[in-house]
């Protein structure tokens, strides 16, 4: 599994270029179209053009399909058992967590298992530079889980990502996720 940060800055990398490709033969094709006299495009180098975006567009595509950190481990989720789980309710633009801090060490598959008794909220846990670990939507009377491995040690905080009404901004646990090193021995 790979950290969702380094997918985004890889993907960010990629589809920037990938823009600026398309940017730049946007730019050729406006002047070439648009220059009097005999400069026109051929539309045998115009289709090649398309050809190869097309074709780099859908290369990205397959590429990065697999560094979606969860796609595998959602893919495989009948067969796989979290090492740890945690059942977490929502009411009252509250998040009841079963302990203080949900502990847990690096490497482990870890089931989050979120249940709302009211309203459709939020679950998304963030590092402490304030950035998106994962995030998942919570409906009332769905089952609402998700299977993670954290990469990093460190305190993660837990906030509700969905508007649930005007309260729903204080939804912040901050620091309750705690990932200690491998080995730390959790038990």
């Amino acid at each position: 599994m790979v950290d969702s940060a380094l997918v985004l800055k890889g993907q960010t990398i990629a589809y920037t270029c990938y823009t600026v490709v398309i940017m730049l033969v946007m730019a050729w094709f406006a002047l070439r179209v648009t220059r009097p006299g005999k400069s026109k495009v051929k539309p045998a180098l115009f289709f090649t053009f398309v050809g190869f975006l097309t074709l780099l567009g859908v290369s990205l595509h397959i590429i990065t399909y697999n560094t979606i950190p969860w796609a595998e481990m959602d893919l495989n989720r009948h067969e796989i058992t979290a090492d740890r789980s945690f059942a977490i309710d929502v009411a009252n633009h509250e998040f009841i967590l079963p302990s203080d801090k949900l502990i847990m060490e690096v490497g482990e598959i870890v089931e989050f298992d979120v249940t709302s008794h009211d309203l459709t909220y939020g679950f998304g846990i963030f590092r402490e530079d304030q950035s998106m670990v994962f995030q998942m939507q919570v409906v009332p009377g769905h089952r609402n889980d998700i299977l993670w491995k954290f990469l990093t040690p460190g305190n993660y905080t837990i906030r509700s990502t969905e508007y649930s009404g005007p309260k729903g901004v204080a939804m912040v646990l901050e620091n309750v996720v705690v990932v200690l090193p491998s080995g730390s021995g959790t038990e």
